[in-house]
Parts: C-alpha cells; sequence; structure tokens
C-alpha cells in the first residue's frame, strides 16, 4: 500500500479513499474521502477550483454515486487544503477555531493578486512562478467554516466514526488530524509531508514532535499524508527524527552566532539529501532560532521574508 504513489483516488479502507496528488511538492497536495449511506466526509479540498473538480468528479465515480459530499473537514488553513472549498459550499464545512481564523486572514484573492505581479518581483517572483505557476487562483472564492471546534470532535458517517482531533501548532496555527479508530486509517494534513521537507509557519517544533508522537500513538496502520505517497506509521519516527536533527542543528549555530539565514546554508540537508524542497530550510532554521528566542520577521511579504530566504537556497542549488 504504501509504494503506490498515482495520481487519483485508493481505497485504503473499507469506503475510505485517500485522493493522491503525485509529486507531492509545492501545492501538490493529497484529500480523502470518507464514505457514508446517505452522505460522505471529504477531507480537504485542493489548491484551485479545476484540480478540486477533476478530484470531485473522479471520487463520485468510484465512491459517492448515491453519497454526495455532505461534510468538509479543512485539516488547516494553507490554500492547497482548503481553497477548493467554493465548489462544496453547500455542505457542512468543519475546522478549528485556529484553522477558521487563518483562512479569514488568508483569502484567494491575496493569492491571486501575489501571482498577478511575480513577473516583477524579481528572484522571488522567479521562485514563486517556479513552484505556483502550474495553479490557477483566478476566481477562487472563499468559502469559510460553518461549523468550529478546539481540542476533539467526533463525528458520524452513518456508523462509522470519524475523529477530528487538533494538534496544531505546528505547520500551522490550527492543524488538525482525521482518524478513523475501527479502520485505523488517519488523514494528517500537513502534520506529515512523506518524502519532502516539511515547512515550520507556525511552530513551535516540541509541538510538531508531540504531534507526530500523538498520531503514532493512535496505531495507525494508514498514514494518509498531506503530500507525498502513502505511509505505514514509521513515517513519523521518520519526522520525528528530522526535528529533532534540524533543532540541534541549528541550536549550534544559533549559540554560536549565526545568522539564521547563513545557518540553513551551512546545515544543508544533511541525511534528508533526498528529500524534496530543500529550500524550506530557510523557514525551518528561522522557526528554530525563533523558538531559541530570536526576533524575526517571518511576513511573507516583508523584504526579509521567508519567500525571499526560500528562492535565494532555491536558485543557489540550480547555479
Amino acid at each position: 500500500m504504501a509504494g503506490e504513489y498515482v495520481k487519483g483516488a485508493l481505497e485504503v479502507a473499507d469506503g475510505v479513499w485517500a485522493y493522491l496528488q503525485p509529486d507531492g511538492s509545492w501545492g501538490w497536495s493529497n484529500a480523502g474521502l470518507v464514505c457514508g449511506p446517505e452522505g460522505s466526509l471529504l477531507v480537504d479540498t485542493l489548491f484551485d477550483l479545476d484540480l478540486t473538480r477533476e478530484m470531485i468528479d473522479v471520487l463520485a465515480g468510484r465512491a459517492t454515486p448515491n453519497a454526495p459530499i455532505s461534510t468538509v473537514v479543512n485539516t488547516h488553513a494553507n490554500g492547497d487544503h482548503c481553497y477548493g472549498n467554493w465548489l462544496v459550499r453547500d455542505a457542512e464545512i468543519v475546522a478549528s477555531k485556529a484553522c477558521a481564523a487563518e483562512m479569514a486572514k488568508s483569502p484567494p484573492s491575496e493569492m491571486a493578486a501575489t501571482m498577478a505581479g511575480v513577473d516583477d518581483a524579481g528572484q522571488v517572483g522567479a521562485f514563486l512562478k517556479a513552484i505556483f505557476g502550474a495553479f490557477n487562483f483566478d476566481g477562487i472564492e472563499a468559502a469559510l467554516p460553518s461549523r468550529v471546534f478546539e481540542g476533539e470532535l467526533e463525528l458520524k458517517v452513518g456508523d462509522r466514526t470519524v475523529k477530528l482531533i487538533e494538534v496544531g501548532p505546528a505547520h500551522t496555527g490550527g492543524d488538525v488530524i482525521v482518524y478513523l479508530p475501527d479502520e485505523r486509517v488517519v488523514f494528517t494534513g500537513d502534520i506529515v509531508f512523506h518524502g519532502g521537507h516539511p515547512i515550520i509557519w507556525a511552530g513551535p517544533v516540541a509541538n510538531w514532535i508531540a504531534a507526530c508522537e500523538r498520531v503514532a500513538a493512535l496505531g495507525p496502520s494508514v498514514v494518509v499524508p498531506g503530500h507525498g505517497p502513502l505511509a505505514g506509521p514509521e513515517v513519523l519516527d521518520d519526522l520525528i527524527g528530522y526535528f529533532r536533527w534540524l533543532f540541534e542543528e541549528a541550536r549550534v549555530r544559533f549559540e554560536a552566532g549565526m545568522t539564521a539565514p547563513d545557518a540553513a546554508a551551512d546545515i544543508g540537508t544533511g541525511p534528508y539529501s533526498g528529500w524534496t524542497d530543500s529550500e524550506r530550510m530557510a523557514v525551518n532554521v528561522r522557526a528554530v532560532y525563533r523558538d531559541l528566542g530570536a526576533t524575526l520577521d517571518m511576513r511573507r511579504g516583508s523584504s526579509g521574508s521567508v519567500f525571499a530566504a526560500m528562492a535565494d537556497l532555491y536558485w543557489r542549488s540550480r547555479r
């Protein structure tokens, strides 16, 4: 199961589907569907309307002809997991309270405006075009959650139990996992990046380690990551190892007085050179520095923004 990585719907338990989007890099996120006798639950939408429409059509043919989508769960507020909400806006949309607040602050129109100006934005614009140029953000309207929760929420899809567990802040401020205890399947959102460097927008790092440990404690047999191929529980150990390595490498350089950009360049990728999206080290090292007490500007639009730092690493690695 963990080795299958092709685009489309893959049944991971009876009536439970993962929708995968290789190669799992920037914007190419996964989603899921839990089928019931009268209505189905969709875990996340995709980055634009075309991709979300394609996914809904595939799932309708495979899994939902008699059980239309009645509930949507957004695992977090990044656009590649919620911009497609507009196409399922008549369903009940559920998210953590923190996720809903983040979604309201980052509407799709903001991304559309950013991408409209990439040709005049130098190295950063070229980077944004390279990672997001395949997506169409025009005409997307926000469809915000209609139901929010804090902590945990248990839903029913027919007789099937679906547990929503808030594990953030980690990747973002309001990360949620979706766990099916009887099937031992967990949809992790971006708590799990499989085969690629994660990106620490919120943190702290210790919270993300704790989130991975909490997922592992559930004893899942199938882990559907936010990005990348299906996995077993070993992927959680891999991520915990990554974060511990990252923290220690960044701590040593912080204590030596290195700047965060210099530290990221000096650390490189170490044992994780085979993982995609290594430019995210620029953000992740900054996150560790912030955990250690540094005052850093993490705003995406600032002159020293995290996207500028990532763009520098991205283009440097291609020279």
